[in-house]
């Protein structure tokens, strides 16, 4: 199955935001391997506020199978936190499927 097709549907998707590089000081305290899971129902997991406003616009449009040209994978796209002098970059991954079901 293409990835494409893996990741997006019609569903929307659950994203878990991953953080796979992290230089210098963050003051939050995030570290390689932390994960953060965003879906309709909330935000699990602790993550700076300034990292989180900046991601929800593109993990918005990934949990509701938008397509990105400019990605070799469809499921994957990373994301820096907004500090040039300390960066977190996280890997936003929509290859799961939402554990409870959007209705209304």
């Amino acid at each position: 199955m293409s990835d494409e097709k893996k990741c997006i549907g019609k569903e929307p998707r659950k994203i878990i935001a991953k953080v796979i590089s992290q230089k210098g000081y963050c003051a939050i305290g995030h570290k390689v391997g932390d994960k953060i899971e965003i879906d309709h129902f909330g935000v699990k997991g602790d993550i700076c506020i300034n990292a989180l406003f900046t991601m929800l616009p593109v993990a918005y449009a990934m949990m509701h199978n938008s397509y990105f040209p400019w990605l070799k994978d469809q499921c994957k796209e990373l994301h820096a936190c907004p500090d040039p002098h300390n960066p977190v970059v996280f890997e936003l991954d929509r290859s799961e499927d939402m554990d409870r079901k959007v209705t209304g």
